[in-house]
């Protein structure tokens, strides 16, 4: 037997597609306190000083958070190409919004402190702001649109054919599903200020950071509500076709009816909306309350609950198409090849560990609050 048969092919993509929410959601749980930071700036620091002491509080770790991001694209690209050759076309304007907005990170963090005069480090404080609250932002609209299905069909030679506009993609929905992306990223951003940073910082941080868990609290449950009773959901229809070949014109699906049926097939899967919920108001009463460390978990575990309530309700549909139903991508007939996924697989479980004892190691070696005397006496040092 050739050793990659050892899994069934239908398992193999049931754990792809896990291992591609743990990344997205790695994304969310690292970056997004990051971007929630940048986008809390100019309200949570009124002096150079203050704006340094926030800045400096994800300096060390930026970096290696966003290589969660990478990793999300690559396993896109490597695991369900389809997926990538959809998304990353049809949403390409809006990919494009994200990486000019992502690239003014890096440049803002490098060189804002390089002179030290008020308007120059002013201007690279509002492209930290920029960086951090347009993807914020654009990674919800895209989530609202996949909700929603996207545009696209597939010829009978599997080229994606993207018939949608970048002013599409910003309808009511998406932008509803956008707002409490940035919310929520605001609640996490808040949440580490409280934990890294100290005094006036870390004080505006709660407040903010509250408000920021009261909007995605609110954010989250209309559009739960909108997504039972205002969207059509997608079914498959007959028998999943496992183990065949990754073709979705080989299914048939039908659209109508609600998302929110894969609740009374499932019933487990209320978990993660639960948890999302109840993960936002321990945010906020932590928050209000001066918590640190459970404020910050809590902060995750409503991440959590609110990213993986968008994939178990749409499972098996990964990107649904709104123009031609049976073109819409499956777990079940959009991945790679069996051996792809299994050597995949095997990289991941011999490299994962690796990078998650670093990361462990990197936050324990730079634990402790950031604070402006440290700033003050390492001028050179800090950013």
């Amino acid at each position: 037997m050739i050793l990659h048969q050892l899994i069934d092919f239908d398992v193999l993509r049931v754990i792809w597609w896990l291992l591609l929410g743990v990344l997205l959601i790695g994304f969310a749980l690292t970056d997004g306190f990051d971007m929630g930071v940048g986008a809390l700036l100019p309200f949570v620091a009124r002096t150079d000083l203050e704006r340094r002491v926030a800045i400096n509080t994800v300096g060390p770790v930026w970096e290696g958070n966003q290589v969660w991001f990478i990793l999300g694209g690559g396993a896109i690209f490597a695991a369900w190409p389809p997926l990538y050759a959809v998304s990353f076309s049809g949403f390409y304007m809006a990919m494009f919004l994200i990486l000019a907005a992502l690239i003014l990170r890096p440049v803002g963090f490098k060189y804002r402190s390089k002179r030290d005069d008020a308007r120059w480090r002013q201007g690279w404080d509002w492209a930290l702001f920029v960086g951090g609250a347009v993807p914020g932002l654009v990674f919800g609209v895209a989530v609202g649109n996949v909700l929603q299905g996207v545009p696209f069909r597939l010829t009978e030679n599997l080229m994606p054919l993207y018939e949608g506009s970048f002013f599409g993609l910003l309808n009511p929905f998406a932008l509803l599903t956008g707002l409490t992306s940035l919310a929520m990223l605001i609640m996490h951003g808040g949440a580490w200020l409280s934990l890294k940073a100290d005094g006036a910082v870390a004080r505006r941080a709660r407040i903010y950071g509250s408000y920021g868990a009261i909007g995605a609290f609110l954010g989250f449950m209309v559009a739960g509500l909108w997504l039972a009773i205002g969207l059509d959901g997608y079914t498959l229809m007959g028998p999943n076709v496992t183990d065949g070949p990754s073709n979705p014109l080989y299914s048939d699906v039908a659209r109508g009816g609600s998302w929110l049926v894969a609740y009374a097939q499932r019933p487990w899967i209320a978990i993660a909306p639960l948890l999302g919920l109840v993960g936002t108001v321990l945010a906020y009463f932590g928050l209000r309350s001066g918590r640190e460390v459970s404020t910050l978990l809590a902060s995750k575990l409503a991440i959590f609950g609110m990213i993986s309530t968008v994939g178990l309700t749409m499972f098996p549909f990964i990107l649904p198409s709104t123009i031609d139903p049976r073109s819409s991508l499956t777990v079940w007939d959009s991945s790679s090849s069996h051996l792809t996924l299994f050597v995949m697989l095997v990289v991941t479980v011999i490299f994962m560990p690796i990078i998650l004892a670093y990361t462990a190691w990197v936050y324990k070696v730079l634990w402790g609050k950031v604070t402006e005397d440290e700033i003050r006496n390492n001028e050179e040092n800090v950013y």
